[in-house]
Order: structure tokens, then sequence, then C-alpha cells
């Protein structure tokens, strides 16, 4: 029960996160028709995973309990591949297949980018 409760903690701090992070970045594309909320919360949600697992396999040592707030609560309720897949599929449904494409490309090259280079920041 202690882990499930220390998921759902880290959860709802990362749902709020990416619901400011998402809004933002919506409202300042208004009208643009991509979707870009979710392309930059998925970016930087790998980049904060990539740093994150890059320290704690070198330098930082994490309790198991640490380990499940940061990475399945906080940063697994962040980042919405689920959403990104929807949306995708939404603007295929719509008939806009470049910015189904753009989503698509964006949110798998860039997220795998910044994983990479989250790693690379911190040493990894």
């Amino acid at each position: 029960m202690k882990e499930i409760l220390t998921v759902a903690a880290g959860g709802s701090v990362g749902a709020v996160a990416r619901y400011l992070l998402a809004g933002g970045v919506e409202r300042a594309l208004r009208g643009s028709g991509f979707p870009g909320g979710t392309l930059v919360v998925n970016v930087v949600g790998c980049l904060a995973l990539g740093a994150l697992l890059g320290l704690t396999e070198e330098r930082l040592e994490l309790s198991h309990q640490a380990r499940l707030f940061l990475t399945i609560g906080i940063l697994g309720s962040f980042t919405t591949f689920s959403t990104f897949g929807y949306e995708a599929v939404e603007l295929l449904r719509d008939g806009r297949v470049a910015l189904a494409a753009a989503a698509v490309g964006g949110n798998v090259v860039l997220g795998l980018a910044a994983v990479v280079c989250g790693r690379w920041a911190v040493g990894a």
C-alpha cells in the first residue's frame, strides 16, 4: 500500500505539472492546429527521465520509494504518449496528414534525442 500511495502522490504532482505546461503551450500556439502542448510535455518528460536515470546509474542513490515517486509517479503521469497517439489519430481522421506526421515525428525523434541529451547533461 505504501508504494501505491507513493506513486499516487507523485502522479498528482506530474498530472498538475502536465496540465499547466501543456495548457500554457496550447494557449501560446492557439489557432495553429498543432498539438504542441503534448510535444513539449513529452520532450521535457523524456529529458527529465533521461537525466534522472542517468544520475541514478552513476552518481545518485535513490531509495525505492523515491524512485517510484519520481519515475512512475511524477514523470509517468507527466508524459503523455497515450494523448499523443490519440491526437495523431484524430489529425489523420481529419485529413491533416502533414500535421499528424509532424506530431508523430516530433514526439518520437525529439523525445529520443531528449533522453540522450538528458543523460549527456548529467555525464552518463
